[in-house]
């Protein structure tokens, strides 16, 4: 199995509670933090700043950029950069999923998705910070 996750998604699907933009969209999330969320596998992720596994099924995606709202396409290759820079990855590499969520549970703190995900509808219902301090907690009771 190998999967492609864009910049920002690699921190969504810690926070992830089911929300999302559609029926199909929160259908393709849900496989994906499934597969991420589950400990005894292992895999390959392309990291990239571009549509991803869980775009193909967001009904904003449009023939090639985010058409969400004017900007949007703009806003979302932000986070993309911003958590990619932050973690200290290369767009278009591929990382096991151990090493990603290694990575994120050192490099990132809930006070961070701030920054990295200023202007995210999602961020103000609270669940990402959640997900990534349980991420921390869990890297520190291992």
């Amino acid at each position: 199995m190998k999967k492609t996750l864009r910049g920002h998604h690699l921190l969504c699907v810690h926070g992830f509670r089911g929300m999302g933009y559609s029926p199909e969209f929160v259908k393709e999330m849900e496989s994906i933090v499934k597969d991420i969320r589950d400990p005894k596998q292992d895999f390959q992720i392309r990291v990239v700043a571009a549509f991803d596994d869980a775009c193909m099924a967001c009904p904003h995606r449009g023939f090639e950029i985010c058409e969400a709202s004017e900007g949007s396409n703009e806003h979302v290759l932000s986070m993309d950069g911003k958590v990619i820079r932050h973690l200290g990855l290369v767009p278009g590499n591929s990382y096991s999923k151990s090493t990603l969520l290694k990575i994120t549970a050192e490099k990132v703190e809930p006070h961070h998705l701030d920054f990295l995900c200023h202007g995210c509808s999602w961020l103000s219902f609270g669940v990402c910070k959640e997900g990534i301090a349980e991420l921390g907690k869990n890297k520190q009771g291992s």
